[in-house]
């Protein structure tokens, strides 16, 4: 696919077509690099854990977090010390 350099304020760009990001998973930020002269737009990489902590804490604050298997707990569960 042919694509025009058009300028864009004081830098140049390209529009990618919404199908094309939508294809490889862009949306509202990108990793951008150049590679061996080749410019290489790529999804992030998110951790998967990163927003664990404020989930644990809505979670407790819903009053969810209770065992899903209480009767499947572990043998020494009692004594353990959080």
């Amino acid at each position: 696919m042919h694509v025009s350099i058009r300028k864009m304020g004081n830098s140049q760009g390209v529009l990618i077509p919404k199908p094309i990001l939508a294809q490889v998973g862009l949306e509202a930020v990108a990793d951008l690099q150049v590679n061996n002269g080749v410019i290489e737009i790529r999804p992030l990489k998110r951790n998967p854990r990163a927003e664990w902590a404020q989930d644990s804490q809505r979670i407790a604050a819903a009053g969810d977090d209770v065992l899903a298997w209480p009767e499947f707990g572990n043998e020494g569960d009692a004594e353990l010390v959080w």
